[in-house]
């Protein structure tokens, strides 16, 4: 029995302006989203599992209950379990969209033994189980918090799907052990790896008891304090080599950050537990802080991709500007981070800025990490490669995988939500949806083949006419957006949502047209490594060269040109069916250099002859032939004389 599958619950949160849709309310049926979730259950969930017990994240949770003697030898990292937690919540989001058996019975059986390995009091953390002296001492590195909100998180979403109770008693159980340990008279001391706080939050959404959330707000509270320190001197070096304070974000209380710093995943998933934080409790002083940190990344630290994160060292922020391609960290997890900040941010503003950011990284940055068969992953994600990078089935430190197996398999329900006024629809793909809204039906339809064309039909139907705003996002990439409605034409404002209010009857209908002209789009001067270069985007996708479509040069030597002009093809035999974008470009002459370093002039080394550049969407590189790729390109422009 499928319940109210919510990704975030925000029904009744004082601070909410808007309302989402249940995952099992909207159904995909186009050519894009919902291919992808098909593979999602036929392939990725089944070989994950199949992973999850050869690398022994299964085993772990058996040896802890005394199924297994020994400690299982391939898991090496104490906070693996997260990677099983995260597994369910994908499955648990999957099954609220169709019914499964067999992915139930695994389910079931994972939850089982998960729940086997939990002590009397509550403690379930396998690295340190029968081993209360170790609990909570090395609160910086050892993810204790984090693997509790993992928990948390996937007990919800099963409880939310399918009504059962047992994963959600244990997680439960753990969520007091933690509210009696710590607080301002108990434990002093914060997660070193945020997540269990957004996780708190929606424990207390769906159970309404009121420790949850100050026990999340206590840990938001105390950060910044000084209390993430290391507690030998090897740990110490770690620290120190990491980033210290900043790395943790640890170097300041939170409502005094003016910079997104640290391990970008930390960082966000800190900045979506202190939206949930807001959302409940009105703290201006948190949005404000939320909001110059939104700033600061989107504007000086965020990929053209909506990638995050530009350290290798640490899988960290940077300075401002600091975005190197072929070094790119940009971890999937971080990507995905970025899409339920926004989203967060989104339901507490209704402004369409976070849905623009959410919808360029689900896009880009998230759909790049997994391939097109659903069974190989980026855990980064660089945006120029020589063909080295690629996609693996799984890795030693396998946070990515399950993450992004949850992220598409909620994906339905961040297409559409409900607030006082009415209806919004956030997302545009083929889909219906059925929703009550003032406890009367209403259900509505979408016909589109978005993100390759910008023509959308949206069509109301309902039993009796019903009054109510409908906002409709207007993309903020989009130059121009016209609707159609009640035979008339309107211009809308890129950016923003559109709102129609009136009586609806049943099959009334709006079509919105964006234009999506192919576009040039250049980076700020102070990010040095893309000066004199140009990133192609279409729509939401930002596009990239690679070898296999580029066979007469080299495309790290090709150089476009302004006054050429992008033709699109869509082609339905190339990977899955994309639109490609093709254009004239200039050839570098690589031997021009004759083995130097350094040449004279640009001039004397660019070929007369021009070939054929064409662009495939950033998201299915590497998914061939390992050959170069590059997003961001040289480009000449002609300039008047001086």
């Amino acid at each position: 029995m499928v319940m109210n599958s919510h990704v975030v619950d925000t029904s009744r949160s004082p601070c909410a302006l808007l309302r989402p849709v249940a995952v099992n309310d909207v159904k995909l049926e186009d050519r894009f989203w919902a291919p992808r979730i098909e593979k999602l259950v036929a392939n990725t969930l089944p070989t994950q599992y199949k992973l999850l017990e050869e690398t022994d994240r299964i085993n772990r949770f058996r040896w802890a209950s005394g199924k297994l003697s020994s400690k299982p030898e391939k898991s090496i990292y104490i906070f693996d379990d997260t990677d099983a937690y995260k597994w369910v919540e994908a499955c648990a989001f999957a099954l609220a969209q169709a019914p499964n058996p067999e992915i139930e019975k695994l389910v079931d059986q994972v939850v089982a033994e998960i729940i086997a390995a939990q002590e009397e009091d509550g403690y379930l953390f396998t690295e340190y189980h029968g081993q209360k002296s170790r609990r909570w001492r090395n609160l910086t590195l050892d993810h204790e918090l984090y693997s509790a909100g993992h928990l948390i998180q996937a007990a919800i979403a099963l409880h939310r799907t399918t009504g059962k109770r047992a994963l959600l008693d244990a997680a439960i159980k753990f969520a007091n052990l933690i509210s009696a340990v710590f607080g301002p008279d108990r434990l002093r001391g914060v997660p070193g790896h945020p997540e269990v706080e957004m996780a708190l939050v929606e424990l207390y959404r769906e159970t309404g008891d009121i420790r949850y959330l100050e026990t999340a707000s206590f840990f938001l509270e105390e950060r910044g304090k000084g209390l993430l320190k290391p507690i030998d001197q090897e740990v110490l070096r770690l620290y120190n080599f990491l980033g210290g304070a900043e790395y943790l974000i640890d170097s300041k209380p939170f409502r005094e950050l003016d910079e997104i710093v640290g391990h970008a995943v930390r960082s966000l998933y800190l900045n979506c537990g202190a939206t949930d934080i807001f959302i409940e409790t009105g703290d201006k002083t948190i949005f404000e802080a939320l909001m110059r940190l939104w700033n600061n990344f989107v504007n000086c630290k965020m990929y053209v991709t909506g990638a995050a994160g530009s350290r290798y060292i640490s899988e960290s922020f940077g300075e401002n500007y600091e975005l190197p391609n072929t070094k790119a960290y940009a971890e999937t997890c971080a990507a995905i981070a970025n899409v339920m900040w926004n989203w967060r941010m989104l339901l507490a503003t209704g402004d369409a800025k976070f849905a623009d950011i959410m919808e360029l990284a689900l896009y880009n940055a998230v759909l790049s990490g997994i391939s097109l068969d659903g069974t190989r992953y980026f855990y980064v994600n660089p945006l120029a490669d020589r063909g080295k990078t690629r996609r693996q089935p799984w890795f030693p430190c396998a946070c990515c995988p399950p993450n992004i197996a949850r992220l598409l398999a909620s994906l339905p329900g961040y297409f559409y939500s409900v607030s006082e006024e009415g209806v919004w629809i956030h997302l545009y793909a083929s889909s219906s949806q059925k929703i009550s809204y003032e406890g009367k039906a209403v259900e509505i339809v979408q016909k589109t083949n978005y993100p390759w064309d910008g023509t959308v039909d949206v069509t109301l139907s309902m039993v009796e006419g019903i009054e109510f705003s409908l906002f409709l996002r207007i993309p903020g990439w989009c130059s121009r957006a016209l609707a159609k409605f009640e035979d008339k034409e309107v211009n809308l404002k890129p950016g923003t949502y559109a709102e129609f209010r009136k009586k609806w009857g049943p099959g009334e209908k709006i079509t919105l047209s964006f234009e999506m002209p192919v576009k040039l789009l250049v980076a700020h001067p102070h990010v040095t490594n893309d000066f004199h270069r140009v990133t192609i985007k279409r729509g939401p996708l930002v596009y990239c060269l690679e070898r296999e479509d580029c066979p007469d040069a080299d495309v790290w030597n090709l150089i476009l040109r302004d006054e050429n002009e992008f033709t699109t093809e869509y082609r339905k035999d190339l990977l899955g069916g994309v639109v490609v974008l093709k254009n004239k470009a200039l050839v570098v002459d690589e031997n021009a250099w004759k083995e130097r370093l350094y040449q004279e002039s640009e001039e004397t080394v660019l070929k007369e002859k021009k070939v054929e550049a064409t662009g495939i969407p950033y998201y299915v590189w590497a998914n061939r032939t390992p050959g170069s790729m590059i997003v961001w390109i040289p480009y000449i422009k002609n300039r008047p004389k001086l």
